[in-house]
């Protein structure tokens, strides 16, 4: 278990090597939270005029608008499809610095638009689950929301390596999802251990930096500056959007080196050949 950590670790810090060598990669995970932002405020300012936030108790009884649904199911796919284009596009420039190549913003576009068919049908799929699992949330009570986690968590593992896979095959999504539960068998320790470990590392920086930015905010409080509770508020802000966008960027990298590797590439500029070679060793 110590051996396979240490070498999930390996492999993150590997993925950063990579970032560092191509810091233009922030620019897909920035872009994408402006647009999903932009979703949120087109599908969430039109239902709080028209009164629909009315409607979700009777949608928790089992008794929604199927309007309401629809335009929920709709929010679904735009933010599904907004964050898979995104990936893609990151995780397609990515293997062109894994290839040995030095990727541009546009590399990332270019393989992105490419796959938007594929990616919008994969946005559909993690809709219909994402609808399914909720409903089976609101329905339930407790052992529902139990369940529904338990299906949500085994959805995400099988599922991590969609989007490489949409970006290097001219596969379908459903063929896509497939393949990565497929892939899981190979790679699943790298896979869960990886994804946690990232996840624990910028999790905890991040409630350190938030921690750090309250006691700033207070300081500045004390002392009825207004100049210097906006930069403490600021600078607070801009270190954690900061923190998620390297998490994004190297969860996206680390995404890609796994699915090269789990599919028998050679080893990638900066990967540990032996490190790899252990990683997805037959079981």
């Amino acid at each position: 278990m110590f051996e396979r950590f240490s070498r999930s670790w390996s492999l993150v810090k590997a993925s950063a090597g990579v970032l560092s060598q191509d810091k233009e990669l922030l620019v897909f995970p920035l872009v994408a939270s402006l647009a999903s932002m932009i979703v949120v405020a087109g599908f969430v300012l039109p239902m709080i005029g028209l009164g629909a936030f009315d409607g979700l108790d009777q949608a928790a009884q089992g008794n929604a608008d199927p309007v309401l649904i629809a335009w929920a199911f709709a929010f679904y796919v735009a933010q599904y499809f907004v964050m898979f284009f995104f990936q893609s596009a990151l995780v397609g420039a990515a293997m062109i610095r894994l290839q040995g190549g030095d990727p541009t913003v546009a590399d990332g576009f270019r393989i992105a638009f490419s796959r938007i068919g594929p990616i919008l049908g994969y946005a559909l799929i993690a809709a219909t689950v994402g609808m399914l699992l909720r409903a089976i949330q609101e329905r339930a009570g407790a052992i529902g929301r139990w369940v529904a986690g338990l299906i949500g968590v085994a959805w995400t593992v099988a599922t991590y390596m969609v989007v490489p896979i949409l970006v290097t095959r001219e596969v379908g999504p459903l063929e896509a999802v497939q393949e990565s539960a497929r892939l899981l068998k190979r790679s699943w320790g790298e896979n869960v251990i990886g994804q946690a470990g990232i996840g624990l590392v910028f999790g905890v920086l991040t409630f350190v930096l938030v921690l750090s930015g309250g006691a700033l905010i207070a300081g500045a409080v004390a002392t009825q500056s207004t100049a210097l509770i906006a930069i403490a508020v600021v600078g607070t802000v801009f270190a954690v959007i900061a923190v998620a966008l390297v998490h994004t960027a190297l969860s996206g990298i680390y995404a890609a080196a796994l699915y090269r590797h789990a599919t028998g590439e050679p080893p990638a500029p900066g990967f540990d050949p032996r490190l790899l070679e252990g990683a997805f060793a037959p079981k």
